[in-house]
This record gives C-alpha cells, sequence and structure tokens, in this order.
C-alpha cells in the first residue's frame, strides 16, 4: 500500500535528512521530534523554535500521523477508548478503525495504561473476542502503531503499556518491534513497563526471546485442555499446550524475564474445578504467574461472565499449588473497551459517553 511518509515512519537520521532537504538544519530535525513525542505538540504551528518558512513546508510536506482521529469514548470508571482511521484493504469507505484506550491505573495517580493494537481485525477468531469477528483486514505499519501510543499519551501521563489490544502481535512482529523502538527511546517507556501478549507460537517466541525483545511476555492460555483450547483459540488448533508451555519455559531461560498467562474464565466453559486443577498442574514449578480475566461481554450470547465467587475459587485452586494468580475484573466496560471488547462499539452500538475533541 504506497503512503506518503509521515513523521511516525521516519527514524531519527532520516527525518534530519528530510528537514535539511527542506532548507533548516540537523539539529532542527531532534528538535521537531522533541515537540512531538516529548511534549505532545502535534501541529508545526507549535514547533516554535523552528524557522516559520521551515514550518510551513513541513506543514505541506510531512504529515505528522497517516490516520485520522475518531470518536473517543469514556467510561465511567474513567477508562478512554479512542478510534484511529487508517486505510483499509476491505472496507467500502477505504478506511479502517483501530481501537486504543488509556485505562487509568489505581497504583499510581493520574498514571495510566495505555493498551495498543497491531492489526485491523484479527485471524484468531477467538469465539469470545469482539475482535476478530470479522477476520483480518490488515496489519499495521510501524507508523500506525507509533501513532496510537503518540495519540495515547496526548490524553494523560502513561507509565505502563500493554500490546493487548486489536490483532496478533506475533504475526506483525516486525513492525510492533520498530515501534517500540521509538516507544522505549522517545516517549521513555522502558522494556519492563510494555507487556505483549500472545497466543503463543513456539518457533516465532524462540527466534524473538534470542534476539533482546524489549518488552515484558503474556500468553494467552484460556484452557489446560488441547482439545478445549482449539476451540477458543481456533488458529492455535495444531499447536498442543504442552508446546506452548515449553515456548514459555525456553523464553525465562533465555530472558530471565517470567512469563504471565492469561486466562478468560468463562462461566460454565473453563472456570470449573477440574479446569483450575488442570492449570495448577500444568503450571507448578513453573516461573509464571497468572492473570485471570472474567469474560466481558462482548456481543454474543453464547458465553456468560463468571460471579466473583468462581473466580476467587478458581484462583484459591492456583493458590494452594504456589502458583500467584490475581484475578483482573477489566476497566472500560461502559465503552467497550475492556479485555475481548474492542471492536465490540464498531459491530453493536457504542455505549458510555461520547466525548467532544479527539487528540
Amino acid at each position: 500500500m504506497e503512503q506518503r511518509p509521515t513523521l511516525m515512519d521516519l527514524s531519527i537520521a532520516q527525518t534530519q535528512d528530510l528537514v535539511v532537504a527542506k532548507g533548516g538544519r540537523p539539529f532542527h530535525g531532534k528538535s521537531l521530534r522533541r515537540w512531538v513525542f516529548e511534549r505532545g505538540v502535534h501541529s508545526p504551528e507549535g514547533w516554535t523554535d523552528l524557522p516559520l518558512a521551515l514550518r510551513t513546508r513541513l506543514a505541506d510536506e510531512l504529515p505528522v500521523f497517516r490516520g485520522s482521529a475518531g470518536e473517543q469514548i469514556r467510561a465511567r470508571d474513567g477508562a478512554v477508548k479512542f478510534l484511529t482511521h487508517f486505510p483499509s484493504k476491505r472496507d467500502a469507505t477505504g478506511r479502517g478503525a483501530v481501537e486504543t484506550v488509556h485505562l487509568p491505573s489505581a497504583r499510581r495517580s493520574g498514571a495510566a495504561t495505555l493498551c495498543v493494537s497491531t492489526q485491523i481485525g484479527c485471524p484468531v477468531k477467538c469465539p469470545f473476542c469482539a475482535s476478530g469477528r470479522d477476520g483480518l483486514d490488515r496489519s499495521l505499519e510501524s507508523g500506525e502503531i507509533l501513532e496510537q501510543f503518540v495519540r495515547g499519551f496526548a490524553i494523560g501521563p502513561v507509565d505502563r503499556a500493554v500490546v493487548m489490544g486489536i490483532g496478533e502481535p506475533l504475526l506483525n512482529y516486525p513492525a510492533l518491534e520498530r515501534a517500540l523502538g521509538v516507544v522505549r527511546e522517545e516517549l521513555g517507556l522502558g522494556a519492563r513497563r510494555i507487556t505483549v501478549s500472545t497466543v503463543g507460537f513456539p518457533e516465532r517466541l524462540a527466534k524473538i526471546a534470542r534476539s533482546s525483545p524489549g518488552f515484558q511476555l503474556a500468553i494467552s492460555l484460556h484452557s489446560p485442555f488441547d482439545e478445549q483450547r482449539a476451540r477458543l483459540i481456533p488458529l492455535m488448533a495444531d499447536i498442543p499446550v504442552e508446546a506452548v508451555l515449553r515456548a514459555g519455559d525456553d523464553w525465562f531461560e533465555v530472558t530471565g524475564r517470567e512469563i504471565t498467562y492469561e486466562y478468560v474464565l468463562l462461566a460454565g466453559e473453563n472456570d470449573s474445578e477440574q479446569h483450575a486443577r488442570e492449570v495448577a498442574n500444568k503450571l507448578r514449578g513453573r516461573r509464571a504467574t497468572v492473570n485471570l480475566i472474567p469474560y466481558n461481554p462482548s456481543g454474543t450470547e453464547a458465553f456468560d461472565r463468571p460471579d466473583a465467587p468462581s473466580a476467587e475459587a478458581f484462583r484459591e485452586v492456583l493458590i494452594q499449588a504456589g502458583i500467584v494468580a490475581t484475578v483482573r475484573w477489566s476497566k472500560g466496560l461502559g465503552a467497550d473497551a475492556a479485555c475481548g471488547q474492542l471492536r465490540a462499539s464498531q459491530l453493536a452500538g457504542p455505549a458510555g459517553e461520547s466525548l467532544t475533541g479527539s487528540t
């Protein structure tokens, strides 16, 4: 897809070269990037230490973003879901909506976690998740992933990021890796504050582990039983649970960083005591933690959310087996911005308070 380069697509060196070609000096390129990445000033009019003539040329010839900002929706708990419209291969309008979520943190006043997407649509097609219901349109380019970070930082302070939005990150890893490099170097978010979530492709994980990855890893488990996991994660039907767990072990051995296993609790489906005991058996002795995520309604009646006692009972089985486990009741439900709900508003109409303005 031929596109005019944006600032999000350029490295520091490429930005300097372009600025020099437009009549500026190399340091003007670095200054421009500081305005955008450090100060959140996205319009050339605000880059006041650049010559006016240079700013005028850049305004005409170097767009900051490729996407166009869409609606913002705020949940009652403070979570903000914002849409960015990027070129689409399949949509009749030629624009595909990508959703990003700014989630307030209870740990630190004023700080937030940013949940970022890597694809328009998702090829995994988990039946309990809205994100893959329409399948995959296309993978985002590195600048389009980075654009979500820059827009999200403009909403408010961010101290953590999770690549857990729409899409399967490992199927778009080269673009993600380039974007995260800028996030670490120019947005100042360290590797231990970035988590990438995947359904777990053993060969890809082995290769990435040996490339000094700059993030923490989370793997979606959802069932300890092969047949059931194949139904819940169709793209992983040919990969046994044990192979995924061995890939997690390898990751820890190579990187020294523990794995987080994510487990969506579906009432009457995968939340029984038998499931809990089998998860405990498989993870006992492994360096890992478990995040239990009660199902968030996503426009389908096929699944139900467990109640709090059921979720805590599942967690207690893991705790008794010596496994660190936490129940995560997702924020953002009122804006269809919780885990598994992204794109639900596009399919069934948004809930929550629509905000005026955009990032």
